[in-house]
This record gives C-alpha cells, sequence and structure tokens, in this order.
C-alpha cells in the first residue's frame, strides 16, 4: 500500500514512544524512511526501543517528561541542532478506570498533565519554530473515541482528549494558511502492553468489548501505524482539522437506539417481528 520512501528524510518527533501506539508508529514511519525521535519519561525503556528498531532505520531516545515546559524546550532544542523538525506526533497518555469521586487532585493532574498539557507543550514548541522559520510542518493527535461525547469512569481523559481535538480543530485554522496542518487519529479498543491489564482487569470485560463492535474484533497496532503514516505524509496535504475515528464502527453502535439488536434477538425473534402482508390481521 506504501512506497517505502513515503517518508523518506522526514524528521518525525513521537511522544510516548517507547512502548504501545507510540512504539508501532515509530517501527512503521523507519520502515517507511523516516529519522525518528521518541522521548518519554523512563529513559530505560526509551533505551531499549530504539535498541530493538536500530536494524529498522535512523532512531534516537530522548528521556523528556511532556508535562514540564522547560524539559519540552530544551529536548526541541537538542534535536533542532541537527536539523528542524518536520512532524510532531502527540501520542503520550496516561488513564485508569476509576470512580470520579475517589480521584484525588494529583490523579486529575497527572492525566491532564500528561494528555492536554504535554499536547499543547509539544505543539506551541515546535509550532512557534516552524513559524517563526517559515517552515512547513504536520502535527498528529491521538484522541480516543469517546473524546466528542465523554465518557463515564474515564473522565480526566475524557476532559483531556476533547480538549486535545478543539487545540486540533483550532491551530488547524489558525496555523493552516502557514503551513502547519493539525489531525488528530481517535482510535477503538487497541491490545498494547499494559493497558488492557489496568483498563480491562478481566476476561468477561474483553468480551463485553467485543460484543459492542460490529467487526467483533479490537483494530491493531499497524492498522493505527499505517493510517499515522497516510496522515503525516505529504499524500495526505489536503487534511487538516479532521479527527479520523478508527474504531471499526463502535462508536456508531453505541449511538443507535436499536444497534445491540443484532446480537441480542434469536432467529425466531426476529420471525415474529417481521412485517404482517398487506391485508393480514395482526394480533393485538
Amino acid at each position: 500500500m506504501f512506497n517505502n520512501d513515503l517518508l523518506k528524510n522526514k524528521r518525525i518527533l513521537i511522544t510516548g514512544g517507547g512502548t504501545g501506539l507510540g512504539k508501532g508508529m515509530a517501527q512503521r514511519f523507519l520502515e517507511l524512511g523516516a529519522v525518528v525521535h521518541i522521548c518519554g519519561r523512563r529513559e530505560d525503556v526509551l533505551k531499549k526501543t530504539a535498541g530493538e528498531l536500530s536494524s529498522v532505520g535512523s532512531i534516537r531516545a530522548i528521556a523528556c517528561d511532556v508535562r514540564v515546559v522547560e524539559a519540552v524546550e530544551g529536548m526541541i532544542d537538542s534535536i533542532w541542532k541537527d536539523g528542524p523538525l518536520d512532524i510532531l506526533v502527540n501520542n503520550a497518555a496516561g488513564n485508569f478506570i476509576a470512580r470520579s469521586e475517589e480521584l484525588s487532585v494529583s490523579a486529575w493532574n497527572s492525566v491532564i498533565g500528561i494528555v492536554l498539557m504535554g499536547t499543547l507543550n509539544c505543539t506551541m514548541a515546535c509550532g512557534r519554530r516552524w513559524l517563526q522559520s517559515s517552515r512547513p510542518g504536520t502535527v498528529l493527535s491521538i484522541s480516543a473515541t469517546y473524546a466528542p461525547v465523554g465518557s463515564a469512569y474515564v473522565v480526566p481523559s475524557a476532559v483531556s482528549k476533547a480538549g486535545v481535538e478543539a487545540l486540533t480543530r483550532s491551530l488547524a485554522v489558525e496555523w493552516g494558511n502557514r503551513g502547519i496542518r493539525m489531525n488528530a487519529i481517535a482510535p477503538g479498543p487497541i491490545p498494547t502492553q499494559g493497558a488492557f491489564s489496568r483498563l480491562l482487569p478481566r476476561a468477561d470485560l474483553e468480551a463485553l468489548a467485543l460484543n459492542r463492535n460490529p467487526l467483533h474484533r479490537f483494530g491493531t497496532l499497524e492498522e493505527v501505524a499505517n493510517l499515522a503514516a497516510f496522515l503525516v505524509s505529504d499524500g495526505s496535504g489536503y487534511i487538516n482539522g479532521e479527527v479520523i475515528r478508527m474504531d471499526g464502527g463502535e462508536f456508531l453502535q453505541g449511538a443507535g437506539e436499536f444497534s445491540n439488536l443484532g446480537r441480542a434477538l434469536t432467529e425466531e425473534d426476529w420471525q415474529a417481528m417481521k412485517p404482517k402482508k398487506p391485508g393480514s390481521s395482526a394480533k393485538s
């Protein structure tokens, strides 16, 4: 589907690039010719990932807490010394299932700090440099399918992801005429190391999630990475300010009042509910 040089010589920073979606995107971008920088708070994890992917292409790991403006500015300065970035992927995230009334202020600040403020810090750091030097740039952020409507039990994440989408759409308009594109991906459930054990700790909860999806499967890292590669490539140059939902139709399944009947009704139920032929009498 993709030419091997689709992202040739593109310089890309992926936040939260040491694990999960970030690692998957890093590998795909390298395969397509990009020069990749990954950042995160755990230096040991970053170095391990960089070592694993070094045979694929040019990758550099930088320890950075995206919640701290000074740390972000220092990281971006160090990257820019070797050449400006072309693409920023805001992937760093934090989330957990909890009853909102039991969350401490620190818990709220942790998620909002990483997801919303981290995205803002990195976007502003790159955006200002691109604007000052009249360079084009591309920003891709990772949102969530519940960002537009909210979700119980992950409220700090829902609040933060909604902010990320608002930032994406707002700056797409404000910066678009100066060559900076802003887009986002809202993935449905994607099994990644550690994620399901935290958010879906029991097997029956995974089964419930599968039953809510019209395709009756979870998405894959490869599918997200391929979509991300397209959205940051020059081939999508006219896509700006969009949030692409990638969830197998799960969001739409939940939106319909009767969408869940497909798995709830038996064949006998369907036969009994068939419309009566014209002229036949309907029993009350």
